[in-house]
């Protein structure tokens, strides 16, 4: 949430790392870029080269990655629960899409403006809006495969102190001026679209950021960036993964904080390693058994936590709004809102999920139409989605359990082409 979650509001559980470069872009605003001739920029090249082989052997994610993409359009009665969805319950999402989307095309305004002017349709009207306004085709990866994975995000809630405990005495930070993102095109055309995040150290010389166990390791480094002090590491860690969050403070208050920004490390997955050492079974790793294992383990769970280097730097977000915001720019509505690979289908499109609900072997039917508003440096694919829950008991347990095969179908505008959805190689993207 913008990752970043997402946004970093993903689940990255049970990827092995998370990309720099694929976080959510919603940190333009604080963010200090970097033009060739610069003081800064003269005194990186050697800094800079080793942190792009740092970034390049992070990230599997190069030319070519992709093989697939769309489909050929099918029929509405073809797609399988799209008469049993409630299409006006979508509606709202689809008036936050429409904040960015209108801006796009002459196509997106016209209908956008349509939008606007049903203001609040029943199902059948709205079904119909999109059945005459769009065709659906679906995505496609390599070998021909229609279907992915499906994982979910969450909005988790923490106890907090405004000031430092006994108790409250674990962290969230926002974003440290010191903070450096320098982006790689302005020095090199070859790596438009890349940036590396690092500190300046005695004045000229540029350092990767603190990592994780830089930040967690009692010096302190960044001291006077804290926005709130929680109870619960665990919790906190998981903050980190899902992007967004709400800290309630004993006095009753409470606040939301959203991804600000990243400390450019890579992310390691701890699922992984604990899948790789025996402690949990492949087929029952969860959100929920990974922050079991770290309760049950506390010598061992700071080990554990460290061995992730990456960290997120957060902002304080307007509470009121109906969700956190995505890479879009907008609102998150929960069961409606994804995050996506932005490489293969643009934000803010809407798209037909057909998946299954987490559950004890029984496989429930889990479909409806959703809208692509987040992105998230695991969502990587063709056919890859993450689908945000909300917040409360019900999101938690669903989110941190849901990794469901499924198939996507993306609507596009019928009068439009092929080019409202990206191409499936990345070096077609500007």
């Amino acid at each position: 949430m913008q990752p970043h979650w997402a946004r970093l509001s993903y689940n990255l559980i049970y990827i092995d790392h998370d990309c720099p470069d694929a976080l959510p872009e919603m940190t333009h605003n604080a963010a200090d870029y970097f033009s060739p001739g610069s003081r800064v920029t003269r005194a990186i090249p050697a800094i800079v080269v080793l942190m792009i082989v740092v970034l390049l052997s992070a990230c599997a994610v190069g030319p070519g990655r992709y093989a697939g993409g769309l489909g050929k359009a099918v029929a509405w009665h073809d797609i399988k629960g799209w008469t049993e969805d409630k299409h006006a319950e979508a509606w709202p999402a689809l008036i936050q899409s429409c904040r960015r989307l209108r801006k796009r095309s002459p196509i997106w305004r016209e209908l956008c403006l349509e939008v606007k002017l049903m203001e609040t349709p029943d199902n059948e009207t709205a079904r119909a809006f999109f059945e005459t306004r769009f065709v659906a085709r679906p995505l496609i990866a390599k070998g021909g495969r229609s279907e992915g994975l499906i994982t979910g995000y969450y909005e988790p809630l923490l106890k907090g102190s405004r000031k430092r405990t006994d108790v409250f005495r674990y962290a969230v930070y926002r974003r440290p001026a010191d903070l450096l993102v320098i982006d790689l095109g302005s020095l090199y055309e070859d790596l438009k679209g890349r940036r590396v995040r690092g500190r300046l150290k005695g004045g000229q010389r540029v350092v990767p950021y603190f990592s994780r166990e830089e930040i967690e390791n009692g010096d302190n480094p960044l001291k006077g960036n804290e926005i709130a002090w929680v109870a619960d590491p665990v919790g906190l860690f998981f903050l980190h993964i899902q992007g967004s969050g709400r800290i309630n403070f004993q006095d009753g208050s409470q606040i939301a904080v959203g991804y600000s920004d990243q400390n450019g490390h890579p992310y390691y997955a701890i699922g992984r390693q604990l899948i790789d050492n025996g402690d949990i079974k492949q087929e029952d790793i969860s959100m929920q058994t990974i922050r079991e294992w770290l309760r049950n383990n506390p010598d061992d769970a700071v080990r554990l936590l460290n061995s992730n280097p990456s960290y997120v730097f957060f902002a304080i977000r307007d509470k009121e709004k109906n969700g956190p915001v995505g890479t879009l720019g907008v609102p998150l509505t929960p069961e409606r809102s994804i995050a996506v690979d932005r490489r293969v289908v643009r934000l803010g499109l809407p798209v037909w999920l057909d998946t299954t609900l987490p559950g004890n072997g029984e496989e429930i039917p889990y479909r409806r139409l959703v809208f692509a508003q987040d992105t998230g440096g695991a969502i990587n694919g063709t056919v890859r989605a993450d689908l945000f829950w909300g917040n409360g008991l019900r999101a938690e347990e669903n989110a941190g359990r849901m990794r469901q095969p499924g198939s996507l179908y993306v609507l596009v505008p019928s009068r439009s082409n092929s080019t409202s959805v990206r191409s499936a190689d990345p070096r077609s993207q500007s």
